[in-house]
């Protein structure tokens, strides 16, 4: 049999994965043991498992997370509030597929950009495009895009996105252009996709940080009426984690 040009073939193919796995099966002998069709169908296996994990990668770096971040590693301790089934079954992504929105709101430090990572890293794996944006630094790019004429294009790119994370939502004072912009964004986006915001914020006090309340109640209802709300409690993620020594007080 001529492997070299099989393999040159395969090349031409962009089958890397099927190569590389018809190369082992060439020089291990043990492959042999198995039936025509079984060593088919393990290399048709690792070509699709390799293809699913490059489009994976490409998602999860077009979403451009801060930090990896995994619903596996997620802390469901008691004192942190939060539902074990409840987060499960949000890693699942339905509410995605029917265009629903989620909240994770709870102090500083207490781990809701993580779970927001953690989220969008389960919708790249579940096939969705995603994209996280810490929401200052959104509207200053929305406010370069006014300048240099891409406005227009990243408007449709933000729709276009199944899944987009607004980290820090309601952080820092918001101005009138910035609620409208804002607002054209989630009005793309309603009934079409979905939104996840974390936020220090109560949902109670969104609307009085909105510097005209007619745009405020556009926004929340289109971002706040369909959305699964998930609330962290507990001492600062950051705090517990340091590996920080504090010095001894008998020093």
């Amino acid at each position: 049999m001529l492997v070299q040009p099989l393999l040159d073939k395969l090349t031409q193919l962009r089958l890397p994965a099927f190569r590389e796995g018809l190369q082992e099966q060439l020089h291990n002998p043990q492959y042999t043991q198995l039936a025509f069709e079984e060593r088919l169908a393990m290399l048709v296996d690792q070509e699709c498992t390799s293809r699913t994990d490059r489009r994976v990668q490409r998602r999860t770096q077009a979403a451009a997370f801060p930090f990896p971040a995994l619903i596996e590693d997620m802390d469901f301790s008691a004192s942190r509030g939060l539902d074990r089934r409840f987060v499960l079954e949000l890693a699942q992504c339905s509410w995605i597929d029917n265009h629903l929105n989620v909240i994770v709101a709870g102090p500083t430090g207490a781990g809701k950009t993580f779970l927001a990572c953690a989220f969008g890293q389960s919708a790249c794996r579940c096939n969705f495009t995603v994209r996280y944006f810490r929401t200052s630094r959104l509207l200053q790019q929305i406010a370069h895009a006014h300048l240099d004429g891409s406005y227009s294009n990243l408007l449709t790119r933000l729709a276009r996105t199944d899944l987009l994370i607004f980290d820090d939502w309601m952080r820092d004072p918001i101005t009138l252009p910035q609620a409208q912009e804002l607002l054209e964004i989630l009005d793309d986006r309603f009934g079409r996709s979905s939104t996840l915001v974390a936020t220090q914020v109560p949902v109670a006090e969104y609307h009085a940080r909105f510097p005209d309340p007619t745009l405020a109640d556009a926004i929340l209802d289109r971002l706040v009426h369909n959305a699964h709300r998930l609330n962290l409690v507990g001492e600062s993620q950051r705090k517990t984690r340091s590996t920080v020594r504090m010095p001894s007080s008998g020093v």
